[in-house]
Formats: structure tokens, sequence, C-alpha cells
């Protein structure tokens, strides 16, 4: 079944602003959990591909505040304030990839790393189904109003969403064969896309969602 299918009928304006409005608080109440629980689960495990999808939950958190601002009071009709929140979320994603590259080239180049996480693949499992489900339905709501900035955080949650499969195949990898080293390329790959990401975002341009295939042949 199409992701898309899943997704509310498209609203008048004002029921989209309200609709927009209940699934950033939906997002930013569950990837506070999510975070929380990613990072300590990351730092216990000394998983970089973990923590940096830690990490990329607290910034869709951030997006998610980002949108809640776009859409309240008199910014609700301003193309101003759209422009603002899209190159604010745009911006979050470039403060992910030096993080995650430093670690993970040095974890290649040291070798070991990362131990196994039984709960870091549960919550990756879990947000591979949910993200496309809150991605698509902000990217439909955006649609309706006109925002890029409502888009683009859609599009945020989706390739949450493959990078959720790309941190799954390496924990899995790790945890039932003991292969160090997809950890770090899961975080490499994690990087890549963050980055790909954030200029599209940036430049207002229309982000198409990386193929899963993408993310995960190299682990």
């Amino acid at each position: 079944m199409s992701w898309n299918r899943l997704a509310w009928p498209p609203p008048t304006r004002p029921a989209a602003v309200r609709r927009v409005l209940l699934l950033s608080w939906l997002t930013l109440g569950w990837l506070a959990l999510d975070g929380i629980v990613g990072m300590t689960a990351g730092i216990n495990a000394n998983s970089v591909a973990l923590i940096g999808w830690g990490l990329d939950c607290g910034i869709e958190a951030v997006a998610a505040l980002i949108i809640v601002w776009r859409f309240s009071g008199s910014r609700v009709l301003s193309d101003e304030a759209d422009t603002v929140a899209r190159k604010v979320v745009a911006a979050s994603f470039f403060l992910l990839v030096p993080y995650i590259v430093v670690e993970a080239i040095d974890q290649l180049v040291i070798g070991g790393g990362a131990r196994p996480s039984r709960i870091g693949a549960a919550l990756a499992a879990f947000d591979a189904i949910l993200m496309p489900v809150l991605g698509s339905a902000k990217k439909r709501v955006g649609a309706v109003l006109g925002s890029q900035a409502a888009a683009g955080a859609g599009r945020q949650n989706i390739i949450c969403a493959y990078l959720s499969v790309a941190v799954l195949v390496g924990l899995a990898a790790n945890l039932a064969r003991g292969l160090w080293w997809a950890d770090p390329t899961a975080a490499l790959l994690v990087a890549v896309v963050c980055a790909q990401a954030g200029w599209h975002t940036w430049r207002g341009e229309r982000c198409e969602e990386v193929s899963p295939s993408l993310l995960t042949k190299s682990t």
C-alpha cells in the first residue's frame, strides 16, 4: 500500500494549518523520546551511526518547532516566514555532518568500534515504519499550503526512515555477525544524505526521496 494513500484527504487551508501544527507537535513529542533513548543507546554501544541517528532526531525536532513557529500568529500567510523556516531547516542538516564524518572515519581507521545494541535496532525499526507516514502527511499538507518549509520537513522525516534502515542494517550486521565496520559505514551514508538534503532544502529545490537501496547496499 502506498504511503500517500494512508495520508488524510486534501483539506481546506485553515484545516491544513491546524493539521500541519498537529503533525509537527506529534513529531516533536515522539522525536524527543526517540532522540534521548537513541543517543543513550548509541553512547552505551559506542555506535557512531546510532549516535548520529539520535542527533538527527534532535534536528528533526528543531525542524518541527520551526514549522510550529512558521504557522503561528501573523506568519501563517507570510512567504518571508516560510523562506526563513526553510533555510533554518536546511542549516540544521549541515550541523550534523562534520561530527559523523570525523567519528566514522576514526572508527574505520582504528578498528573495533561499536558494540551490538538491541534497543537501538528496535528504535530504528520502529522509525522506519512511522516516519514515512508522518512525512507523507506533511508533504501533502505542504502542497495544499504552498509551503516549501512544511514539505521540506516532510521530506526530512522520510529521509529519516531511510537512515533508520541504514542504521538498522549496520546494527543488525554487527549484532548477528560481528561486522564492526558496518556501523561507521552506515554512519557515513547518514552524513552524505544529510548533506544532500540540506543543500536541496536551502536552495528551495524539490528534493526527491533517497532510495533505500542506496543506503543499504554498502552495508
